[in-house]
């Protein structure tokens, strides 16, 4: 049997207010395929926080190659501000394809047009192969493991912060993350900088105040 690579890449944190955004990718062998799913890896939301990190680490021992990568918010506000933050994900979507050089990569399209995510990554990659799909996180064995590291990864990131502050979940819709927000523009006139700026929770809490 010919040896195949099978790359699946997912991001985490779109949504939050705070913290990167993380994009992760691994690849295996197709025949390898079968151990992800006998691990019992599924799609990252569908499993508790212990048993993503227990995944983590069964993951990278099967895997033959893995690439993590965290975007600021900086970046991240740099990219909304010209509105494009669909670009910004094909760009680090296809740094992953670019590192780990598999033969087919699955990605999970966050544009609402995934023909069109998955030929800007092949373009920005040059490797031609780009599945792309929406809720491929729950399709496919191979993003739902890369679901998985992009999760785990972007909690400890999150966890990292709450040693200092008292910052909820990082989404609008948590209101401890929202009241985090307001109370640290209020006492300091400016936003900490691992609070995206550009996204409009944050940006009426300024012209609130």
């Amino acid at each position: 049997m010919p040896f195949v690579q099978i790359c699946g890449i997912d991001d985490a944190g779109r949504g939050s207010m705070l913290g990167p955004l993380v994009i992760a990718g691994i690849s295996l062998d197709k025949k390898n395929l079968k151990k992800l799913t006998s691990l019992g890896v599924k799609d990252s939301k569908k499993l508790s926080p212990l048993l993503r990190e227990s995944l983590y680490k069964k993951i990278i021992s099967i895997v033959d190659d893995y690439y993590v990568a965290k975007i600021p918010p900086r970046s991240i506000d740099a990219s909304v501000k010209k509105h494009c933050l669909n670009g910004l994900e094909a760009k680090y979507m296809a740094k992953v394809v670019s590192k780990l050089n598999p033969d087919t990569s699955y990605v999970d399209s966050c544009d609402v047009n995934p023909k069109r995510f998955g030929k800007e990554i092949s373009l920005l990659s040059g490797n031609s192969k780009i599945k792309s799909y929406h809720h491929a996180d729950s399709r496919f064995v191979v993003v739902s493991a890369a679901s998985i590291l992009a999760k785990v990864t972007r909690d400890k990131a999150i966890t990292k912060l709450k040693k200092e502050y008292n910052l909820g979940s990082g989404y609008p819709s948590d209101s401890t993350t929202v009241k985090f927000v307001k109370k640290y523009y209020k006492k300091n006139q400016q936003m900490p900088n691992f609070v995206r700026k550009s996204w409009k929770p944050v940006q009426k809490i300024i012209s609130n105040n």
